[in-house]
Order: structure tokens, then sequence, then C-alpha cells
């Protein structure tokens, strides 16, 4: 799946960037992630030993809008992952002419891949991540990367 990944977020100029997976930690010890059968909260403890990059420190975020973050991911358990979203992405990018079609469909919250639960939790807890007018939902993991690096 990580290749897949990194193809998507090559189609989408984000290059083979080495990061292919996002998540939204919840406290005690838990994270929320999209997988491929859907939304699942699971241990941290399955990510010991790799290599990731956190957001704390980088957002100064008041209690409620973690609060509000972690109540959003929470929510999201379930939904469906959908790896044609990044296809999606690639056809914006790509400016094939379907823009209004996909725009609607990527911006839902029915289904989403990694990247976007992330994002969609924030702008659901009143925090925009990104400020250069990009249409919901689109971001990968790779673009999450860009913002921690800068």
């Amino acid at each position: 799946m990580s290749r897949l990944i990194r193809i998507g977020q090559w189609l989408n100029a984000s290059g083979f960037a080495d990061y292919e997976h996002a998540f939204v930690f919840v406290g005690d010890g838990q994270l929320v992630e999209a997988q491929p059968g859907g939304a699942e909260l699971r241990p941290l403890s399955v990510y010991d030993g790799r290599p990731a990059l956190w957001s704390t420190g980088r957002y100064a975020l008041t209690d409620a809008q973690r609060a509000a973050v972690v109540a959003a991911a929470r929510g999201y358990i379930g939904v469906p992952y959908s790896a044609a979203d990044y296809f999606a992405l690639a056809a914006h990018r790509l400016r094939l002419p379907v823009g209004p079609l996909i725009k609607g469909y990527v911006a839902s919250s029915r289904h989403m891949i990694c990247s976007q639960l992330v994002d969609q939790c924030y702008l659901d807890a009143g925090v925009h991540l990104f400020s250069d007018g990009r249409w919901p939902g689109y971001v990968t993991p790779a673009d999450l990367a860009k913002l921690l690096l800068a």
C-alpha cells in the first residue's frame, strides 16, 4: 500500500516523499488513523521504533481546540478509506476537466485517506492547517510533513 501512496503523492507533485501515512493522537496511548478497512482506533505502540513527525508545539492550540480535534477523530472511526481520492487529487493537479465533480467527491467526509482525516479533524476544530487556497480534502501525507518541516 505504501508504494501506491508514494505514486499517488508523486502524481500530486508531492514527490516520492518519505512520509506515507498520517494519524491523530487521541491520548491514553491511542491514535485514530485511516486504514484500508476504514478509520480505526489503534494503540500508538504499533509505530514503536518507526520514525514519525509530530505537530506538538508546531501549532498553538487551545485546550478546547485540542479536545475538538480528538472528538472529531473519534467521530470518524469507521469511515471508509478511499484510494480513489488519490486519483481525484491527481486529476485536479493535472487540470483534467472534471473539477466540479471531483471537488465534491474529495471534500466529502464519507470516505478519507489518512491525511484527509487529519486535516478534517483540525478543520472540524476550527483550525486551518493550509492557507494556500486548496480545496477541502486536497492534502497528502507529504503535504502534512512539509508543514511540520517548514
